[in-house]
């Protein structure tokens, strides 16, 4: 199946970090009927709105890559607002997807999904074999209701909806509040502040032996759309890059890339969070995609970003 220029595909979050980068590539496939909302004109808390929206612009074609995120503190701290908030989300979401008849919906997850102490790396099967890792145990919870509910949907209802899993992301449109963003921003603001300042040291969370995959999210983009052209199963799958680098290897490489001349320090007080987190994408590599985007070219690129977005620059 392939999407045709006309086809009406609606990017749900088509404004954050994977949804622009969905339609950026979309756009460069040649799509011209994008369907997208801001949270002022469509609250996907509210299903009432959310049907309303299906039942007027009856899309063909569904990316689900709106969702409450954010990093351990985040997480840790508002757990109410993590799960409250993407359980309603994707429910008014895939339901209401059911309810217009859309053709194909791909709903995308989080690596977070997967047991704190799996077997490294992580396979699509691994999903509920294990204890989450306690410090974003919600946000877990709640996608992993998003893979059964498509999982559910497909049996009872016969719908093509799919789930994908995508390790950490990073690129344009990433958010860089140091009280909710994700490591790798949250290290570029830390790094750029400090470089500002003069700072003789920015201090990092953690030990830094943690191991993590870093996938730009242009890459991602190119793989949803592949997927939603090319795979129809129940079973998630995973979307990463193929190779993992520890946070202090991390955090010296985007002291790199910022031009930051001080001294990292790791406060061993505050969490690490899973030891190592490296998607087995061996399924998706079979289907002949490859990211395109190497971690010092991707950081070079999101810094770039956040210059012209964020800081003004």
């Amino acid at each position: 199946m392939k999407l045709l220029p006309d086809a009406r595909i609606y990017v749900a979050g088509h404004r954050g970090l994977v949804g622009s980068a969905l339609w950026r590539e979309l756009e460069r496939r040649g799509c011209r009927h994008l369907l997208g909302r801001t949270r002022a004109e469509l609250d996907l808390l509210d299903g009432a709105a959310v049907r309303r929206f299906y039942a007027q612009e009856r899309p063909e074609y569904v990316f689900v890559a709106a969702a409450r995120v954010g990093g351990i503190a985040a997480n840790d701290t508002q757990p109410a607002r993590f799960i409250y908030e993407n359980l309603a989300i994707q429910t008014h979401l895939i339901h209401g997807a059911y309810e217009a008849g859309v053709k194909k919906l791909l709903f995308l997850g989080s690596s977070c999904i997967y047991p704190k102490l799996a077997p490294q790396p992580l396979r699509e099967e691994y999903l509920l074999s294990g204890p989450l890792e306690p410090t974003n145990q919600w946000y877990a919870v709640a996608k992993i209701a998003g893979v059964k509910m498509c999982e559910a949907y497909r049996r009872q209802y016969g719908c093509d909806f799919i789930s994908v899993m995508p390790t950490n992301l990073y690129g344009p449109n990433d958010h860089y509040d140091l009280q909710s963003s994700h490591v790798l921003p949250a290290l570029i603001r830390r790094f750029h502040d400090a470089k500002r300042a003069g700072a003789p040291s920015v201090t990092c969370w953690g030990t830094g032996t943690p191991r993590r995959e870093f996938l730009y999210v242009d890459d991602l983009a190119r793989a949803c759309v592949l997927l939603m052209e090319r795979y129809s199963a129940e079973a998630c799958i995973n979307v990463g890059y193929g190779q993992d680098v520890t946070i202090r290897e991390l955090a010296e490489m985007v002291r790199r890339v910022v031009g930051y001349e001080g001294q990292i320090l790791w406060d061993t007080s505050k969490p690490d969070g899973t030891p190592r987190k490296l998607l087995d994408s061996s399924r998706l590599f079979a289907l002949g995609w490859r990211p395109q985007v190497d971690l010092e070219t991707g950081l070079r690129l999101a810094y770039e970003d956040f210059r012209r977005r964020v800081a003004g620059d």
